[in-house]
């Protein structure tokens, strides 16, 4: 059945790259979100011009086919729910366009996936993980600064490797990230990550820093941005080095800072806001005291502030 709208479909890249300036100028997704969504539309185009079947014909068969298919050369749950919801935004971006008339993905259920949460560590198991860095190596200090501004801050790995030194101020204690969705918000920093910070901050100028880490805080050897994986695999190593065996990432430890904050009683509103699951307001008066309240949250239950 035809599902045509007024205007003709462009050619498959052509249409790609609308639909990802469409999800990050309009949706606002995080560059990552909006690559993956294109690959996964890609993937579904494929298919069904493998079937004989253009893209204004598609119906709610062909997508549960092409499902199937998917569940049954292994795809996890996880993976075909990110492909739905990828099928989802494509087709109202069709109809937006007017491409086509009717969206044959709206009524496509996602699969049930199971919660499954990260583990947590516990105070000990990240002190051991800061007791295994060598201290005679370079990056001892670097990687020291790492962890306690992931676990003190509940930052993203992403946060943290696009953490600017122009954003930092060490005098309010206070670092500006942006999180999903290019939101920012003004995370506190720990006493023991700015002084780590202080201290690491002059030990870059022995590198030979590319203009693209001219600005970044933390720096690999050859002087340009630490990369995600590269944060994986300290976080990773230093855990075995610790003898923990629980599956430890950059995540873990972002995980850990929520459930210690909640355990020790902290407000779920300020932990939210912290995490950056909300935006802040941008005025520089709503900042100072959203600052001052966070930082008293964190003064009373986080573990390394306490002390």
């Amino acid at each position: 059945m035809e599902n045509k709208g007024s205007r003709p479909l462009k050619d498959t890249d052509s249409l790609l790259k609308d639909f990802e300036a469409y999800l990050l100028l309009e949706r606002s997704f995080s560059a990552n979100t909006a690559s993956a969504y294109c690959v996964d539309t890609r993937h579904m185009i494929d298919y069904i011009n493998g079937q004989g079947i253009p893209l204004t014909q598609i119906s709610e068969d062909t997508l549960h086919n092409l499902l199937s298919t998917l569940h049954d050369i292994g795809l996890s749950p996880r993976s075909q729910a990110r492909m739905i919801t990828g099928m989802r935004a494509f087709f109202r971006f069709l109809i937006m366009e007017d491409y086509v008339i009717n969206d044959p993905s709206r009524l496509i259920d996602l699969p049930r996936l199971s919660r499954e949460l990260p583990d947590v560590l516990t105070i000990q198991e990240i002190d051991a993980m800061i007791a295994a860095i060598p201290p005679e190596k370079d990056e001892s200090l670097r990687n020291h600064a790492i962890i306690e501004t992931l676990y003190g801050s509940g930052l993203r790995v992403s946060e943290l490797v696009a953490a600017r030194i122009s954003r930092l101020n060490l005098r309010e204690e206070v670092l500006i990230v942006e999180g999903k969705g290019n939101k920012q918000r003004m995370v506190p920093l720990s006493p023991a990550a700015i002084s780590l910070i202080k201290e690491y901050l002059p030990t870059r100028e022995r590198l030979n820093i590319k203009p693209a880490g001219q600005d970044v805080i933390f720096l690999n050897r050859r002087g340009a941005p630490l990369s995600r994986v590269m944060v994986f695999y300290i976080i990773r190593d230093l855990a075995a080095m610790a003898g923990i065996t629980k599956t430890v990432s950059p995540h873990t430890l972002r995980h850990s800072f929520a459930t210690h904050l909640l355990e020790g009683g902290a407000n779920l509103r300020a932990i939210q806001e912290m995490l950056g699951h909300e935006s802040i307001a941008t005025t520089e008066l709503y900042l100072h005291l959203d600052r001052s309240k966070l930082r008293r949250e964190l003064l009373e239950h986080h573990p390394h502030y306490r002390r």
